[in-house]
């Protein structure tokens, strides 16, 4: 499967208020710590130069062993690039809780998702449908996923929208997500998974509401079911183009978080 992954679709575009934030968090760790790196490299040059073989006005002291003030300056720049940073991330990660919800006046929309060998099934409880390799959800919209697999650990991740997490077998994990505007989002597979890794990726399609009804009305005319032997089918190891299933097996999802299926 060949899904065009376009060169500006990474972290630093963000598409959501996630990723947004995320990448502020990023680009302030980035200043805090060019805060060190760039008087180091400057200082590094310029002592190089001060002290080459034909300055006869640099003074060699053999004899200095101590100075406070160096001292004082060595070991506090760095106690504050570890509590600048440390802060960051301790706010930050409080803040992008993966389970923590989005302020909106939107209701959530709830989607269950099971990575397989090598590929993405995406149920919608709501809808009564199934997709595989194709996320459709509302603009605007927040998205609260259910994560399991149903084979090895592997990670689900949006990088336009923002955080990643994992999915792992006989567990289940949540993360909530939004796409701010209608569009094309490249999805994908962060953790090593065997054989169809590569292959593993996904689109996440962003579409406005009314589209997205269509959507859903269009997946309830699928000619295949996603039943117990239908998933039995997917579950198989390989790779699947995307596709809808019209319905889906009572509780297929908590089955398959149970190691049961």
């Amino acid at each position: 499967m060949q899904i065009d992954w376009p060169w500006h679709s990474g972290v630093l575009d963000p598409q959501g208020p996630i990723g947004a934030a995320e990448r502020i968090i990023l680009f302030n760790a980035t200043s805090i710590m060019l805060a060190v790196v760039v008087p180091v490299i400057v200082l590094t040059l310029g002592i190089a130069w001060w002290f080459r073989a034909g300055n006869t006005r640099a003074k060699y002291l053999p004899d200095w062993s101590y100075s406070g003030h160096i001292e004082l300056v060595v070991w506090s720049i760095p106690a504050l690039v570890v509590l600048f940073l440390s802060g960051i991330c301790w706010i930050g990660s409080h803040a992008l809780d993966p389970r923590a919800p989005i302020a909106s006046q939107v209701k959530p929309i709830e989607i269950d998702v099971v990575s397989l060998d090598w590929k993405w099934l995406f149920l919608y409880p709501a809808e009564g449908v199934a997709s595989v390799n194709r996320l459709v959800v509302p603009a605007g919209t927040p998205l609260h996923f259910r994560l399991t697999s149903a084979t090895v650990m592997n990670s689900f991740f949006v990088p336009q929208l923002g955080s990643q997490i994992y999915t792992m077998a006989g567990m289940t994990t949540q993360l909530v997500l939004q796409a701010g505007k209608p569009g094309k989002y490249p999805g994908l597979s962060a953790q090593f998974s065997g054989d169809g890794f590569s292959d593993m990726r996904f689109t996440l399609e962003a579409l406005p509401a009314d589209k997205f009804s269509a959507w859903v009305a269009e997946a309830r005319t699928a000619k295949e079911p996603l039943d117990a032997q239908g998933y039995a089918t997917l579950s198989q190891p390989g790779t699947a183009p995307p596709g809808s299933f019209k319905s889906v097996a009572p509780h297929l999802f908590e089955t398959i978080a149970a190691g049961k299926n």
